[in-house]
């Protein structure tokens, strides 16, 4: 499998380059040249299947022949080897939970899977690796956690100055180790500009070998689709119509790769979008503009992007055909209050726990199913209650016990460098550490 650079599309490299390179020429997004399709009798009877073969199944086409099945099995068994259960919360909505990894969040499967693939085509060189990645929450303690003491790569994770839960920063600020954490007095959309930049920088790339662990690279946004497909295998148990999924968005990374699964046979009859007051692709949806905001900070801040950058992913599945994106994909902006309201809800009425992103996206499938009646629907639930202790006390005023796991996590210190939102403070930091 080739990729094409969104943005130039003479620029194709295979999944390897793709993975160590993380975009392109012009901070371009690589992109499938084809789409490989999942065969009917597969999508019919995942049941026959464990959730490792269905895993490879999903990843082996875009890995190609660059990683060898043996290993690539052995890479997506460790990609999944936690629970991802699709739990009932009322007659009409489920919820599939993305929290049981060890970041307690969804993003423990881009991440793992990245690191091992990464970890394997590095092997054999003799220079080391710099991961550059921003985070708005879960990404830097998913990334922290997955390429943690992996020998020749340093991470190197941007995140913004009190946008991030307590469990949130000490997750990406307390290993140490080959972990270092920049607390960037700005927003998450000014982290990732820092990103951005260090990418097109000649000085950086001539002195550092830069590769970026943000939903951006192909391995990190990829091996999504997969607990699409698990959810997909226990759905069918349950019901016998096509799911409305619903999908906390943020940077769009997570939804892109479910509008991938169902471009490849995944049956979904509609996606929603879920977003908080960061309303960019709920204004494109109803005006056809698709226009950047600054990112306005919100309870579920992993979600406080005000410039998606997988949004051109998305454009890209769907042709650039506005009308054809706007008849499969909703959109629907939930605001603090209404999220706050949810978590109270739907605990005292059907004794679920949500958290922020997963409140916003019950509040969107809600709203849906009310125009929409006589439909059923999932959303994802992409992180721990307890990740989130403030909200979710403030919604039903009780405090709930740290996992042991966390308890210990959060007697460490936090190490971490504030700096501005200027590159050049990150460009000194990035070319003194090597």
């Amino acid at each position: 499998m080739n990729y094409y650079n969104i943005k130039d599309k003479e620029e194709i490299v295979d999944f390897k380059t793709a993975t160590i390179k993380g975009q392109g020429k012009e901070k371009g997004l690589f992109y499938p040249e084809s789409i490989p399709q999942f065969g009917k009798d597969f999508i019919e009877n995942l049941s026959e299947f464990s959730n490792e073969e269905i895993a490879y199944l999903c990843m082996k086409d875009f890995v190609g022949d660059e990683i060898p099945s043996d290993i690539l099995k052995e890479i997506v068994f460790e990609t999944i080897n936690f629970d991802i259960p699709l739990k009932k919360i009322n007659d009409n909505i489920y919820s599939l939970e993305l929290f049981h990894g060890p970041t307690l969040a969804f993003k423990d499967v881009g991440a793992r899977f990245m690191s091992r693939c990464l970890s394997y085509f590095l092997k054999n060189e003799n220079k080391k690796v710099t991961v550059l990645v921003a985070t708005s929450g879960d990404t830097g303690g998913a990334v922290a956690n997955g390429f943690y003491k992996t020998e020749n790569i340093n991470v190197v994770i941007l995140y913004p100055k009190n946008r991030v839960s307590k469990v949130q920063e000490k997750q990406l600020t307390a290993l140490g180790e080959n972990i270092s954490a920049l607390e960037v007095n700005g927003s998450f959309d000014d982290c990732q500009q820092l990103v951005k930049q260090a990418f097109l920088d000649e000085k950086i790339n001539s002195e550092l070998f830069l590769t970026s662990a943000n939903s951006i690279n192909v391995a990190r946004w990829l091996p999504q689709q997969i607990y699409y497909l698990l959810a997909l295998k226990q759905w069918q148990k349950l019901e016998n119509k096509k799911p409305i999924i619903c999908v906390p968005s943020g940077n769009f990374g997570n939804i892109c790769a479910g509008i991938l699964a169902y471009f490849r046979g995944l049956p979904a009859e509609h996606f929603i979008a879920a977003c908080n007051e960061n309303d960019v692709i709920p204004n494109y949806l109803q005006t056809g503009k698709l226009e950047p905001q600054k990112t306005i900070a919100t309870l579920s801040n992993a979600m406080d992007v005000g410039n998606p950058s997988n949004f051109v992913r998305i454009l890209e599945l769907f042709g650039h055909q506005f009308e054809e994106l706007k008849n499969k994909i909703s959109a629907y902006s939930i605001n603090n209050e209404k999220t706050l309201q949810t978590i109270k809800e739907v605990y005292e009425n059907y004794d679920y726990l949500l958290e922020p992103h997963g409140a916003v996206a019950c509040s969107a499938l809600n709203q849906y199913l009310k125009e929409n009646p006589n439909r059923k629907g999932l959303i994802l639930e992409t992180a721990h209650p307890i990740k989130f202790p403030d909200a979710v006390e403030k919604a039903i005023n009780i405090k709930n016990k740290l996992p042991e796991s966390l308890s210990e996590l959060m007697k460490k210190e936090k190490k971490s460098i504030e700096i501005r939102p200027d590159f050049e403070e990150l460009k000194r930091f990035l070319l003194n550490k090597n």
